[in-house]
């Protein structure tokens, strides 16, 4: 399927209507399955519906005159893209950092670490912030990995690096969050 996906990109950018009528149903439901993952958190009665995220995205990703490079970076900006949208989202309805109504994101579960309380969606966005200011390439891989979906072999290709960094950095990084969510939480000093 990647192949399939980073040859339709480049059909696409090269003209081809047609090539995106054929991505359309490749990508589309692994953007849907990646939405479905951060809804999962979300309290019942929400009003924004993973169909709704995944739309907003895909039209976002049509519209944008990029010379993609292959199936990695499309998903690469389909994660940020999507993590701008759920956190615009939260922003929009009045929710606070602490407190309130809050979007629940599990770290655990996106990243599959340690059995640590979900971070709110705010909060995790303001802490990859924080994070990629001061290291970049640590908040794209978790990017990467917790709204891309991309595997370790996928954002090692995206940013060049081996599959071993990828590993390292993400480990790296997850401790940060936790930690700096802790922090922000009020559970440490």
């Amino acid at each position: 399927m990647g192949q399939s996906v980073t040859q339709l990109l480049h059909k696409w950018r090269d003209g081809d209507a047609d090539a995106l009528e054929q991505l359309t149903p490749l990508v589309y439901n692994s953007l849907r399955q990646l939405a479905g993952v951060y809804m999962r958190g979300e309290r019942p009665g929400h009003t924004l519906q993973a169909t709704a995220v995944v739309h907003e995205a895909y039209q976002q990703l049509v519209e944008i005159d990029l010379n993609w490079q292959d199936r990695a970076h499309f998903y690469a900006m389909a994660a940020r893209i999507m993590r701008r949208i759920l956190v615009d989202h939260a922003r929009a309805h009045g929710r606070v950092k602490r407190g309130g109504d809050r979007q629940q994101v599990s770290l655990d579960e996106a990243m599959a670490v340690s059995a640590e309380p979900s971070p709110d969606l705010m909060a995790l966005d303001e802490s990859l912030i924080h994070l990629a200011r001061q290291d970049a390439r640590k908040a794209q891989v978790v990017e990467l990995h917790f709204f891309g979906g991309l595997t370790y072999d996928e954002i090692a290709e995206t940013l060049a690096i081996s599959p071993a960094t990828v590993d390292r950095e993400l480990r790296m990084a997850k401790a940060w969050l936790y930690r700096e969510l802790a922090v922000d939480d009020g559970k440490m000093e």
